[in-house]
């Protein structure tokens, strides 16, 4: 059974830092593609980042690059999200999510297959 368990959320004021982590098991993390999606009230899920299997290969949506760093630990089984500079419009649900087939780009589109129950993050103007 895969589970995937999203921690360090909260509520930071704009300008503030929070850095999110997604434990994994059930899965063999090392193959899996990695991602961050999120989803503000009234607006549909979208992508954040993602990170390849071995961490080499990582992309951003626009509106995270320069503040936002994906990256991912294979030895701990997870993955971090550290979010910078953050914004009143970065306010929303977090969710990792993981492939669970080896080879996928690290993109949008995963596919993902598997996904964490989601953790609150709240910026302050």
């Amino acid at each position: 059974q895969v589970q995937l368990v999203e921690s360090g959320g909260g509520s930071v004021q704009s300008g503030g830092s929070l850095r999110l982590s997604c434990a994994a098991s059930g899965l063999i993390f090392r193959w899996s593609t990695m991602a961050w999606f999120r989803q503000a009230p009234g607006k549909d899920r979208e992508f954040v980042a993602a990170i390849s299997s071995n961490g080499d290969s990582t992309n951003y949506a626009d509106s995270v690059k320069g503040r936002f760093t994906i990256s991912r630990d294979n030895a701990k089984n997870t993955v971090y999200l550290r979010m910078n500079s953050l914004k009143a419009d970065d306010t929303a649900v977090y969710y990792c999510a993981a492939s669970g087939r080896r080879g996928v780009a690290p993109a949008s589109t995963g596919p993902y297959d598997y996904w964490g129950q989601g953790i609150q993050v709240t910026v302050s103007s």
